[in-house]
């Protein structure tokens, strides 16, 4: 696993031959070095053999032929030169040599054979013009040839001599033939000695063989158990030296001890290295995705895992990622990232139930080192901008809410200053109606923008603010009381208040009275006039809890969850009419939240209304008697 900028994904595997300690070892169906080279040498060594002997026995077998007519061409020499001694025409002379040991014919200038020595029945014979000896010999040069006699049935030898009278013409060819046995029958009493020394050479050659496989296998042995030794133990070697006197087998042991101490080394630092980018993958707050070519994913870290709700213990292999995400709008980013080997930025809204939540994802290539054009798969990378998807629409709503509260007072204003100007100045009545609508519509944006100021400072943590005091809780309910009481008067409203004494707490004390004020000033405003409205202030546990209460209109169901969001109204035009900016409820709801706490509400529509700040365990504590 390797992130950087693209994610690119280190993917490990074993081999199905590979131990659980990460070393090659051999099967017992596979070839050794040594089995493999002493097949092929042997019969290499038995090959070459065979094909000696064969070679030997053509070539003697050629030699044994043409040994033989040679002799049988030097004995038709003679034999024609015994015929023609005494000047007499050498063609009679020749007839009447007689019985010799050899077969000889003679053979007239048109092919006619005259006389044989071993067939009686001439005139029977065929013409033997186109017999390849007899062609060559008539043609006044020496023929030689072997064959079967087609007029004997055996095979011989022939040798033809052209005879020429005094002149000097051919007269005919002298033939001289000699019945020989085969070779391989001549050599068939030498068979069995002969036999004896193939199988010796072959022998020999297969001993020579089986120890130069012998010796050339041993040594690739030892560098296998150094290569495992080194696979095994990583820290060093425990293989002592090699015992074999060979230069080039001590050098290439040692460059293999020198390689298999590196290659641990960097092992050791690979998987270093592949921890500590599993740790940055883990407590990274975007979710990784990494999947191949078929989108078949090969990696997810847990932020991904959370977002789409996928176990720990759940295979990776066998989820696609529509199979894991349940999003089209991914698969397709995919495969146009696959297709294009560009990144791309797409925006993804999951709806899963829950809170709905937006997310940025970065679909970028995986590319390999050996192709970097066509992508090995796709990484994806999603950051959660679900948060600032909020803020930006609260900023809108902000901004909207805000022109909406400011739009209908500035027009008054205006409306009013612009009929004051022309209302004559002998019309006090009049002019004191549109004064007061001006500074009624003027007090009001006042307090819209003083509420503001104080959200601001409230959201503002930078901002400064006097520190949490010890604060007796008391003392914070009378204040607030004394800044309501006038109003209250006004609508015969019956205000009360109960708080244990003695009771502190570590709190910001002047945001806690405006928080009261603010409850209040809702109580008295919602509530009719003769009714009732008040404060109590109690422990439950460790907590602190502020209520406000009141009989007034109450608050319906279906509002209650939102009515501490900013400008947010039951009702819209009686809020208005009662001054009030929108804002006060959701400021309450922030000072609860800068002090670790909540604020809750319980209402019922024509009933009145329960507002709870509820104040933590370590702002709560006891003032000595």
């Amino acid at each position: 696993m390797k992130p950087s900028g693209v994610w690119v994904i280190a993917l490990r595997g074993r081999l199905p031959h590979e131990s659980k300690g990460g070393s090659l070892r051999t099967k017992g169906t596979m070839k050794t070095l040594f089995t493999a080279t002493l097949r092929v040498l042997l019969i290499s060594a038995v090959s070459m053999v065979l094909v000696f002997i064969i070679a030997v026995l053509l070539c003697m077998n050629s030699l044994y032929y043409e040994t033989n007519l040679h002799n049988l061409l030097d004995t038709a020499r003679i034999l024609l030169a015994l015929a023609g001694e005494g000047g007499e025409d050498p063609l009679p002379g020749i007839a009447s040599l007689g019985d010799t040991p050899y077969r000889f014919t003679l053979i007239q200038q048109d092919g006619t054979v005259i006389m044989d020595s071993h067939f009686e029945g001439i005139r029977d014979m065929e013409n033997h013009r186109d017999r390849p000896e007899v062609k060559t010999a008539l043609a006044g040069r020496e023929g030689r040839a072997r064959r079967n006699s087609s007029t004997l049935g055996f095979q011989f030898l022939y040798a033809a001599l052209p005879v020429y009278d005094r002149e000097g013409n051919i007269q005919g060819a002298f033939r001289v033939s000699q019945q020989v046995p085969s070779f391989w029958q001549r050599i068939a009493s030498a068979a069995l000695p002969f036999l004896c020394f193939g199988i010796l050479v072959i022998l020999a050659a297969g001993g020579m063989v089986y120890l130069f496989s012998r010796s050339l296998s041993r040594p690739v042995n030892r560098l296998l158990e150094i290569a495992h030794a080194a696979t095994d133990n990583p820290q060093g070697l425990t293989i002592d030296p090699s015992p074999q006197n060979i230069r080039e087998w001590i050098l290439l042991e040692g460059a293999l001890r020198g390689m298999a101490g590196a290659l641990s080394s960097r092992i050791s630092q690979a998987r270093a290295e592949g921890q500590r980018l599993e740790t940055i993958l883990n407590g990274m707050a975007e979710g990784v995705l990494a999947m191949d070519k078929k989108l078949m994913l090969h990696l997810v870290n847990p932020k991904a895992r959370a977002v789409f709700t996928l176990d720990e213990t759940t295979p990776l292999a066998a989820l696609s990622l529509l199979g894991a995400t349940h999003s089209i709008e991914l698969e397709a980013a995919a495969h146009r990232v696959l297709a294009s080997t560009a990144a791309e930025e797409l925006p993804l809204t999951l709806h899963r139930g829950g809170p709905v939540q937006h997310f940025r994802v970065f679909a970028a290539p995986l590319k390999g080192d050996q192709d970097k054009v066509n992508p090995e798969g796709v990484v994806m990378v999603m950051s959660d901008i679900t948060r600032l998807v909020k803020l930006e629409q609260v900023r809108t709503d902000f901004v909207a809410n805000v022109s909406h509260e400011l739009r209908t007072p500035i027009q008054l204003v205006k409306g009013f200053s612009e009929n004051l100007l022309n209302t004559p100045l002998d019309d006090p009545e009049e002019i004191r109606h549109g004064l007061g609508i001006i500074a009624k519509n003027a007090h009001g944006m006042e307090n819209l923008i003083n509420d503001l100021l104080t959200l601001v400072r409230l959201e503002d943590e930078g901002s400064p603010r006097p520190g949490m005091e010890a604060q007796d809780v008391g003392f914070l309910l009378e204040e607030a009381f004394k800044a309501i009481t006038l109003q209250a008067k006004k609508k015969n409203i019956s205000l009360s208040a109960h708080c244990p004494p003695g009771l502190t707490a570590q709190v910001y004390g002047s945001f806690i009275i405006q928080a009261i004020i603010n409850l209040l000033d809702n109580a008295v405003k919602y509530s009719p006039p003769f009714s009732e409205a008040g404060a109590r202030v109690f422990t439950a546990g460790t907590e602190l809890v502020i209520q406000v209460w009141d009989r007034g209109i109450g608050i319906p169901r279906e509002h209650l969850e939102r009515v501490f969001e900013r400008f947010y109204r039951v009702n819209r035009a009686r809020s208005r009419e009662a001054g009030g900016t929108g804002l006060g409820l959701s400021i309450v709801r922030h000072i609860a939240l800068m002090h670790q706490g909540r604020v809750e509400v319980e209402s019922h529509a024509g009933e009145g209304s329960v507002f709870s700040l509820i104040l933590p365990q370590e702002t709560l504590s006891k003032v000595p008697l």
